[in-house]
């Protein structure tokens, strides 16, 4: 999963944060406006009921009540007025009698600012043409220049009356809403000034400084130059740019030493291997010598197998390989008694049944190593008497059952027996030795390997002229043979 940039996770969490801010900001600027339309609205319904309460108190003392009901129409004729009533008082009415058409009888609405003495408002703001609705009462006082009661004959406290005035206050709601749409788009856009300024600094000040330190640091370990810090503008990417400087600077201090150090250990590893094989070729000719076989026999058949896995077309690491461990082919003789491995006749079929085991000791002497040519040549020393018809021992595999490498050596250590003498038989001619190696195709042999060493007799006789067998070799020659 793709992870997201620096920058867009800034963004996203200033716009989120932001958001929220504006939303609430909005909120509480809305409420508050709301509160004071609704208090403006009030006040402009309590201006109107003391200008009509002024004006009724002037006409009664100008003894014009008469008019009255004109004035209440004049009145209603202002701007926002819908309805405009006078509600007279009990006390009234029991002095004056009950009222006109413009006046109205005290219901349960009005009746509740009548017992509080406080004017009741009823805002209806969620139709589309909103309204506010005052009962003002009217309390009788000879305080001031009105002096209710020297006009009407009620205790002092008393409620005359009450103005109740219904007023159209859609153009409070339309301001209030431009006011809020304003807000909101003011900050909407300051939001997205903000996120567009937050994520160009981001990348002016972050992203494209990561890339190009990213660049001048790989071109500073390439070139093996400092990054100059001050190509950058902020601090942090200057301490970023020193500490890879500093890192560096070990890295190229050390990297002399981990070059010596390596070459040091491949070349004990080298070392290691070179001493491996030397010692596994002298341990096939210690075998070779105690068993009394013809001198150069590990040698011809180490040289054998070479040849036929380098044109059997094997890799040059099985080819090293297969050289490396043949020696030890016969490694498990060590294991024979001398009586039956140094018998100069034949050898009865019990002996023949101990010799054979000798597969199966050379094998338990060299699998628990965990060295590459110590588990061939123990793989070697198992199945080199395996043949391919499966007639062999001592698993009776056939065919491909059998390692590549036991198959080669199997007809490398058959050959260097045949064409060298032994103390029960002569040597045979080369002819006759290849001859009867072709009879044992897909029999005894491989076929594959039987076809290259056909093609490669002539290489076959001249490692054998090379290393007679009425020859002694000099231990420094192993060394050789084994690399």
């Amino acid at each position: 999963m793709m992870k997201p940039s620096i920058q867009k996770i800034t963004v996203r969490n200033l716009v989120t944060f932001l958001l929220v801010l504006a939303i609430i900001t909005v909120v509480i600027t809305g409420m508050n406006f709301r509160g004071l339309s609704k208090q403006a609205m009030k006040n402009q319904a309590l201006a109107h009921a003391e200008l009509v309460k002024s004006g009724l108190t002037a006409q009664m003392k100008a003894g014009i009540m008469g008019t009255r009901d004109y004035y209440l129409e004049e009145i209603m004729r202002l701007h926002n007025v819908n309805s405009l009533h006078v509600i007279r008082g009990e006390l009234i009415n029991e002095q004056y009698g009950s009222g006109r058409a413009l006046e109205r009888k005290i219901d349960p609405v009005t009746k509740q600012a009548f017992d509080t003495q406080q004017p009741v408002f009823i805002l209806d703001e969620y139709t589309l043409r909103p309204t506010v609705r005052a009962i003002i009462p009217y309390i009788a006082t000879s305080e001031g220049k009105l002096n209710c009661l020297g006009c009407h004959r009620v205790p002092a406290g008393s409620v005359l009356g009450a103005v109740d005035i219904e007023l159209d206050v859609k153009d409070y709601q339309r301001r209030s809403l431009a006011v809020l749409a304003g807000l909101a788009a003011t900050s909407v856009i300051f939001l997205v000034l903000i996120a567009m300024n937050t994520s160009h600094t981001i990348r002016r000040h972050v992203q494209s400084p990561l890339h190009n330190l990213i660049d001048r640091a790989k071109v500073a370990y390439r070139k093996h130059s400092p990054v100059d810090p001050e190509i950058f503008t902020t601090k942090e990417i200057t301490n970023v740019a020193n500490e890879i400087n500093l890192f560096n600077s070990k890295v190229l201090a050390h990297r002399d030493l981990l070059r010596k150090k390596n070459k040091e250990l491949m070349a004990l590893n080298h070392e290691i291997e070179s001493t491996l094989r030397e010692t596994v070729y002298a341990m096939g000719v210690i075998e070779e010598q105690r068993s009394k076989e013809t001198h150069n026999h590990t040698k011809r058949v180490t040289l054998f197998c070479q040849l036929l896995a380098r044109e059997l077309g094997l890799s040059d690491e099985d080819v090293d390989m297969i050289t490396a461990a043949s020696p030890l082919h016969d490694i498990g003789k060590l294991g024979i008694p001398d009586e039956i491995n140094l018998k100069p006749g034949k050898l009865t079929d019990d002996e023949f049944e101990i010799v054979k085991n000798h597969t199966r000791i050379g094998y338990a002497m060299l699998k628990h190593s965990s060295r590459d040519i110590l588990q061939a040549a123990a793989i070697i020393a198992l199945q080199h008497h395996e043949k391919w018809d499966g007639s062999g021992y001592p698993q009776g595999l056939q065919e491909q059952e059998i390692h590549i490498y036991a198959r080669i050596v199997a007809l490398a250590d058959v050959f260097d027996a045949l064409i060298s003498p032994r103390v029960y038989k002569a040597p045979w001619e080369l002819q006759r030795t290849a001859d009867w190696i072709t009879e044992q195709r897909g029999s005894h042999f491989d076929p594959a390997v039987v076809d290259v060493f056909i093609n490669h007799v002539d290489g076959f006789a001249a490692i054998h002229d090379q290393y007679p067998f009425d020859t002694d070799t000099e231990y420094e020659d192993l060394f050789a043979i084994s690399q």
